[in-house]
């Protein structure tokens, strides 16, 4: 047993993370400065002798140096003078364990020399986005020059490791590569900034009394200012402040950097840590059945009173789960990887190619928890952006054939991806002769980026959203709050039992229900530029072919055998949604309303899907008159202001006549800029 000093005292390693999702709005990120970045940095500036760590996103810290000179200057002054210890990570804060390694040593590098030329300090420790952990990491940290990064208590508890042993710092290694690991305490990051500011700093003082070495808390710095309720706690009600004076005046707490804390403390010993990520993230990563199953399993345990024991060995998912869950997650994440092949297999592409990779690889839209993540569109979008302006950059360095046949995404499902220079179309071969995928290089925007309704355990809460408050003072974190920011009604719960893709079919013969056509064979197209498809349901049959010229994707649709409807939806994802930029626009130039609000045309041969703030347009041209029926359509997602319904897109529902005999229909949809 290590002998307890006479005057026991803790080092209290206080770390903030700082980052917003690349593509998110300037009005949240100015928002976020205003009420945590400026006057969490302006009341730290006050205290010289209170130490602690900071890590900025490379895409965050760019963004407020240009914007906001003066506020940054102080944390350079803290850095100047030995106050603050800047952490390293992925430039644009991806999950590193999700890239590839060439990508990952670029990032760590980037931001590196970021560090270096803002504050002449290259960083030793790099924030982990999410505290993802996979033991192939180490050697792309190491070989960066980075020597530590923090991850949860919780990793350390799976390994068998009491949790009175983590105080300090262990080692690990991963061909020939060492590492030093931090463990996080769940304990301070739920108490700060929560609890009131003397509970923290008394709890903070009991560690000192067992005789441990170092506190370690690393943690989102949005926690002090933007999550509800935390401005008014942490500013106007002084929480910050008062926990800063309490820290100073302890004459058993000592602040430190992780970098002081490093050089005169010994490692702990070896560990080995299992791939995982902190507890909730293991939680939100498994699908909603077994994620109901494990948070009944882990509530049970913990009115039992045996939570902590076994809490480390019911570990639930891990991060890379979501590829699983979110078909469009994974989509996204392998065009990703494929992308980022091609470009390295060009040296000579311009940096700007590379830079945009990184802004693709960014974490945020890949996956869902207590935040918005995939279920924002603009996240998604801002993705999208990105990653198909290195495909159009390198489809002018390398052209690619115009159709290929890969299954990319590794759901043994082969996909057909057929390309002009200005339009990109992606097929999967299971039977719907739907794209999931059509990319515009000119915008920079996939309108195929929607995303189908899945049920998610949280769902389950949606009755019964608002839980007992918090006993004691102090105020609730998000993982304690279950609102509802808008109204959620059953019908907005209902899942999807199709793709939400494009071109979704269904066929009506007079006097019957419909009939899914999701039983499409594919067959040789008429040229490099075509896709061709049929199907047949009785007598009657059908031939689908879809063709790109340029910027117009023509699809038509062949039918014979009976008489009835024939009907196709398309979701097309736009990026102002139901706001004020997007509109209909009617065959005589009309504009009936909005793309949030409902439309009813009974004949048409012509509808565009405008929208301002793209400054491009979608043009439905029909070759017979149609039925069009649009709706916007939304999802169910949860957040930290509770739940709220976000809508991801529009959806058309075309419909015509079909006769006896061999009728037709084409419809294009042209993709216009301006």
């Amino acid at each position: 047993m290590r002998k307890v000093d006479a005057s026991p005292r803790v080092d209290l390693l206080l770390g903030v993370h700082a980052h917003q999702p690349v593509g998110n709005f300037d009005d949240v990120i100015i928002e976020a400065h205003e009420r945590c970045y400026r006057p969490f940095l302006r009341t730290l500036h006050r205290f010289p002798s209170f130490r602690f760590s900071a890590h900025f996103s490379g895409w965050l810290l760019g963004w407020l140096l240009e914007r906001y000179p003066a506020d940054m200057a102080l944390l350079q002054d803290m850095v100047a003078r030995g106050q603050v210890e800047m952490f390293g990570s992925g430039d644009s804060e991806p999950v590193l364990a999700a890239i590839a390694e060439r990508d990952r040593k670029q990032q760590i590098d980037v931001l590196s020399r970021k560090l270096n030329d803002h504050f002449t300090r290259a960083p030793k420790g790099a924030w982990l986005t999410e505290r993802v952990w996979e033991s192939t990491v180490v050697p792309s940290l190491a070989d960066c020059g980075i020597r530590y990064v923090a991850v949860d208590d919780y990793h350390f508890l799976c390994t068998g490791l009491a949790r009175d042993a983590l105080d300090g710092y262990f080692s690990t290694e991963e061909d020939g590569r060492r590492l030093d690991l931090f463990p996080i305490s769940e304990a301070l990051r739920y108490r700060i900034p929560f609890d009131p500011a003397p509970d923290v700093v008394g709890h903070i003082e009991g560690l000192a009394d067992t005789g441990q070495q170092g506190a370690v808390y690393f943690d989102d710095i949005e926690k002090f200012g933007i999550w509800p309720e935390t401005f008014d706690w942490v500013y106007a009600g002084g929480w910050l402040e008062e926990f800063i004076r309490g820290v100073l005046a302890s004459p058993r707490i000592r602040t430190s950097t992780y970098a002081d804390f490093h050089a005169r403390t010994a490692t702990r010993g070896v560990v080995y840590l299992p791939t995982t990520s902190y507890s909730e993230m293991n939680e939100w990563s498994l699908p909603a059945p077994a994620a109901a199953t494990y948070a009944s399993l882990l509530t049970r345990e913990k009115r039992a009173g045996r939570l902590d024991q076994i809490k480390p060995f019911a570990r639930g998912g891990i991060w890379r789960n979501f590829f699983s869950r979110y078909p469009e997650s994974n989509w996204l994440h392998k065009r990703m990887l494929s992308v980022s092949e091609r470009l390295a297999h060009q040296p000579a592409a311009p940096a700007e190619l590379t830079e945009h990779l990184h802004r693709a690889q960014a974490n945020d839209a890949y996956w869902h928890g207590l935040f918005g993540g995939i279920y924002l569109p603009h996240l998604r979008r801002a993705v999208w952006h990105n990653l198909l302006a290195v495909e159009a950059g390198l489809d002018r360095l390398a052209p690619r054939p115009s159709l290929q046949r890969v299954d990319l995404d590794l759901d043994g499902c082969d996909e057909l991806i057929l390309h002009s220079q200005s339009l990109q179309i992606a097929i999967r071969l299971d039977g719907n002769a739907s794209p999931h995928e059509i990319s515009s290089y000119p915008l920079l925007q996939n309108f195929g980026d929607t995303l189908r309704r899945i049920r998610e355990h949280y769902h389950l809460r949606v009755s019964d959203p608002e839980p007992p408050r918090k006993h004691g003072k102090g105020i609730r974190s998000p993982h304690e709050r279950m609102e509802a920011k808008h109204p959620i009604s059953p019908a907005d719960l209902e899942i999807d039992s199709r793709p939400r893709s494009a071109f979704v079919d269904t066929w009506r013969a007079d006097g019957s229900a419909d009939v899914v056509l999701d039983e499409y064979l594919a067959r040789a197209g008429d040229g490099a530029d075509s896709l061709c498809f049929s199907t047949t349901v009785g007598s009657f049959t059908c031939e689908k072919s879809l063709r790109i010229a340029d910027s117009v994707l023509s699809v038509r649709y062949d039918c014979a055998g009976e008489v009835g409807l024939m009907r196709t939806t398309l979701n097309l994802a736009l990026p102002s949604c139901d706001g004020y930029s997007g509109r209909y626009i009617l065959e005589d130039g009309s504009i009936p309303c909005g793309l949030g609000q409902p439309l009813t045309l009974a004949a048409t041969r012509r509808l565009v899907v405008d929208d301002r703030w793209l400054r491009g347009s979608l043009r439905i041209d029909t070759s017979v008159p149609v039925a069009i029926e649009a709706a916007p359509y939304h999802t169910v997602s949860l957040s930290e202001a509770g739940f709220e319904k976000i809508m991801q897109g529009v959806e058309l529902r075309i419909r015509w006549s079909v006769g006896a005999s061999r009728s037709g229909c084409e419809i294009r949809l042209g993709v216009h800029s301006g």
